[in-house]
C-alpha cells in the first residue's frame, strides 16, 4: 500500500489541476500575445528599396463628359521581401491598385471586371454617392462579371481610397492586396501653396501590416484574435523597408491606413514636428503643428515634412495610445513600433513655398444644428446596439437633408472604430470635451477607445433610395466581418415613418469569435 500512495497522490493532483488548466486555456492562448515581446523595428530597418509610387490610372472622357476608368481585379505573384514570390491580389496588376483621380463636378464611371476565382467588390471609402454605387455589402461582383458604378463627384478635395467590402471576406480580400488611393480635386477652392506634383512632392503612402512565412507566403490572419491578425511586417505601397528620394524642400505625404486592424501613431524619428494639413474629408481649416498623428484603420492624413539638403529623416510609428487595459495591449498592437519610410533629401532642393495660414472653411455644423439624435453602442464584441448585421433589416431611416447628431460609445474592453458610408462628419465632442485641432475637419472614420464617446454631426445627403441601404460599422475588419455593422436608408423628407424597416438582404454570413477571445472577455465578448 505504501508503494502505491505516490501514484494515488499524482492521480488526485492531476484530477484537480487538469480542470483548472482547461478553464484557463483560452486566457493562456491570449496571454501568449499579452506576454510576448513587442514588435519594434526602430533603428533596425535598412531602407534598401525605392518606394513604389502607384501609377495614376488611365481614363478616357466620353462625349457627354463622363470620365471612365477600366479596372481589372486579378491574381498574381509579388516578391515582397526578396525571399521569393508571394501570391497576391491586385487591381490592374499583381498587388495593390493604381491611384484614381477625379475633380469636383466630374461624372465618373468605373468599369470593374472581376477575374478572381471568387466574388468580391469595391467600396469607394470617403465618397458621397448613391447607395447603389457605394460598393457596400449588398454589392457582389461574381467571377467573370463587370460592375460599372457611376456618379458625379460633389465634395471637397480629399484623399479617399477604395477596397473590398464583401461581408465576411473584407479583411481577407483587403489583406491580399485589393486597395488603392482615390484623389479628389477641387480647383475652385484650392488655397495654393501646398505641394502638388504627384509622385514628386505629393506622394500617397498606403500602409498595410502583413504576416509572411519564411518562404514569403502571405498568411491569412483575417479572423485571428480579439482585434484581428496583426502583421509583423509593414508594407508601404507594397514595399518593405522603402526610401523616397526627395527633390523639394517640402513633401506632402498622403497616408492611408489600409491595415485590417492595426492602429499607427505617425511621427518623425528625430522628433521634429509634422504639419498636418488634411484628414479624411479634406483640408483642415489651418495647418496643425504636431509631433504625432494617430491613424486607425480606414483613416487618412496628409502631412507636410520640410527637409534640409542632404539629410535623411525616418517616418516612424510609435506605440499608439489605444486606451486599453494591460491584458489587451499586446493583442491590440499597443506596444508595437515600426520604422516605415526613409526620406532622403537631395543635395540641392527645389524651393517650396510656406504653407498658407488658411486652408479651408471649418465644418459649418455643430451639435446645436441637429434635429435628430441617435446613440450607438459598440460592444458585445461584434454588435452595435446589441445587434449584429442582418442584411435584410434596416436599423435606421434617415431623411435627406436632415442634420443628425450621432453619439458613439465603446462599451467593450477592446479597440473599435466607427465609419459611416455616404457621410462626412464634424466631430462635435470627444468624451464630452471639444475635439483637438487634428479633428477639426471633416471625418468619415474615427477611433473610439474602450470607455470612450464621440459626438458626430453630419447632414444627410440627397441620395434618396428606400430600397438600397448604406452601412455604418467598426473598421477593425475582423469585427466588421463578424457582424459589427448596421444599415440605414435615406428617404425623402417627411417619409421616414412609412418605411417598413426591411430591404432585400440576399445571403451572407459571418464568423464566430474564437474561443480564446471569448475566454478573456466573458462579459464583453460572446461566442455565438
Amino acid at each position: 500500500m505504501a508503494r502505491t500512495r505516490p501514484t494515488v497522490l499524482v492521480v488526485v493532483a492531476v484530477a484537480l489541476v487538469v480542470p483548472v488548466l482547461l478553464a484557463i486555456t483560452g486566457v493562456a492562448l491570449v496571454a501568449t500575445g499579452v506576454l510576448s515581446r513587442p514588435l519594434d523595428t526602430r533603428g533596425e530597418v535598412a531602407f534598401e528599396r525605392p518606394l513604389r509610387v502607384p501609377e495614376l490610372a488611365a481614363s478616357t472622357v466620353e462625349p457627354d463628359g463622363t470620365r471612365v476608368f477600366d479596372l481589372t481585379l486579378q491574381q498574381g505573384e509579388t516578391d515582397l521581401t526578396g525571399r521569393g514570390p508571394t501570391r497576391t491580389w491586385g487591381v490592374d496588376g499583381a498587388h495593390l491598385a493604381p491611384t484614381l483621380r477625379a475633380a469636383r463636378g466630374e461624372t465618373v464611371r468605373i468599369d470593374v471586371e472581376n477575374t478572381l476565382p471568387e466574388a468580391t467588390n469595391l467600396h469607394w471609402h470617403g465618397h458621397r454617392l448613391p447607395a447603389a454605387m457605394d460598393g457596400g455589402p449588398h454589392t457582389s461582383i461574381a467571377p467573370g462579371a463587370t460592375w460599372s458604378p457611376t456618379w458625379t463627384v460633389d465634395q471637397a478635395a480629399a484623399t479617399t481610397w477604395y477596397h473590398p467590402h464583401l461581408h465576411g471576406s473584407t479583411a481577407a480580400h483587403l489583406g491580399r492586396g485589393l486597395a488603392g488611393v482615390f484623389l479628389l480635386d477641387d480647383p475652385a477652392n484650392d488655397p495654393g501653396g501646398l505641394p502638388g506634383e504627384y509622385g514628386v512632392d505629393d506622394v500617397p503612402l498606403l500602409l498595410q501590416d502583413v504576416r509572411l512565412d519564411r518562404d514569403g507566403t502571405l498568411r491569412d490572419v483575417s479572423t485571428s484574435g480579439a482585434v484581428g491578425g496583426l502583421g509583423s511586417t509593414v508594407l508601404v505601397n507594397g514595399t518593405v523597408g522603402p526610401y523616397l528620394d526627395v527633390t523639394t524642400e517640402a513633401v506632402r505625404l498622403r497616408v492611408v491606413n489600409a491595415s485590417t486592424s492595426r492602429v499607427y501613431d505617425l511621427g518623425l524619428a528625430d522628433g521634429r514636428a509634422l504639419q498636418l494639413v488634411a484628414t479624411d474629408g479634406g483640408l483642415l481649416p489651418a495647418p496643425v503643428t504636431t509631433a504625432s498623428v494617430p491613424l486607425s484603420p480606414g483613416e487618412r492624413a496628409e502631412v507636410v515634412v520640410r527637409l534640409e539638403p542632404g539629410e535623411r529623416v525616418v517616418l516612424r510609428s510609435t506605440p499608439p495610445e489605444l486606451g486599453v487595459a494591460w491584458p489587451v495591449r499586446g493583442m491590440s498592437g499597443a506596444r508595437d513600433a515600426f520604422d516605415l519610410l526613409e526620406l532622403r533629401a537631395a543635395d540641392d532642393l527645389r524651393a517650396s513655398p510656406p504653407l498658407p495660414a488658411r486652408l479651408a472653411d471649418a465644418p459649418d455644423l455643430t451639435a446645436a444644428d441637429a434635429t435628430v439624435e441617435r446613440t450607438f453602442e459598440l460592444g458585445d464584441g461584434q454588435a452595435i446596439n446589441g445587434r449584429e448585421l442582418d442584411m435584410g433589416r434596416v436599423d435606421e431611416v434617415l431623411e435627406a437633408g436632415t442634420v443628425e447628431r450621432w453619439t458613439v460609445r465603446n462599451a467593450d474592453g477592446i479597440p473599435h472604430s466607427f465609419h459611416v458610408h455616404d457621410a462626412q462628419m464634424a466631430v462635435a465632442a470627444v468624451d464630452g470635451a471639444p475635439p483637438p485641432p487634428r479633428l477639426g475637419g471633416w471625418k468619415d472614420t474615427l477611433y473610439v477607445p474602450p470607455g470612450g464617446e464621440v459626438e458626430l454631426v453630419f447632414r444627410v445627403a440627397e441620395h434618396v433610395d428606400p430600397d438600397r441601404p448604406y452601412v455604418f460599422h467598426c473598421h477593425l475588419l475582423v469585427h466588421h466581418d463578424r457582424g459589427m455593422m448596421g444599415q440605414f436608408v435615406v428617404v425623402a423628407p417627411g417619409t421616414a415613418g412609412g418605411h417598413p424597416g426591411t430591404v432585400d438582404g440576399g445571403t451572407h454570413g459571418h464568423g464566430d469569435l474564437p474561443d480564446d477571445v471569448a475566454a478573456i472577455f466573458p462579459g464583453a465578448l460572446r461566442h455565438p
